[in-house]
């Protein structure tokens, strides 16, 4: 169902700003030394204002997936192979912080090191999304 203006308006503000309060939550998550959960909210985070960017070019809300990728093909954010890949890491940030059968594993890969160097990289990510969203 295509959205009028003003939904489709709302709908962006909606994902920008939810994005916005769970990248908080990110950096709070990191400064308390929760690596796994940092990189948890990271997917969050730019789950969300991809799915602004998908409101944005299709004119209605995206579906209830969480593939990164998939998302930006939505939003045809013409991203580089690099970030591409990136995406596909950030993914698995999701599904093993969230699967108890990998919890264990990925509690262990995330050292300060691992997480500050992917934090990086997400906020990078993140703050040029929120540059296409203007």
């Amino acid at each position: 169902m295509t959205m009028t203006e003003k939904e489709i308006k709302d709908a962006i503000k909606y994902w920008e700003e939810i994005a916005m309060h769970d990248h908080k939550t990110m950096l709070s998550l990191y400064k308390s030394k929760e690596y796994s959960n940092t990189l948890f909210f990271g997917h969050i985070v730019l789950e969300k204002i991809i799915k602004g960017l998908v409101v944005k070019k299709i004119n209605e809300q995206p579906p209830r997936i969480h593939d990164l990728v998939r998302l930006a093909k939505m939003a045809d954010l013409h991203l580089s192979n690099e970030d591409i890949i990136f995406l596909n890491e950030v993914n698995e940030f999701n599904i093993r912080a969230r699967y108890p059968e990998n919890k264990l594993e990925f509690y262990k890969k995330c050292t300060p090191i691992y997480t500050k160097k992917n934090l990086l990289k997400i906020e990078n990510l993140y703050k040029n999304l929120c540059q296409k969203l203007k």
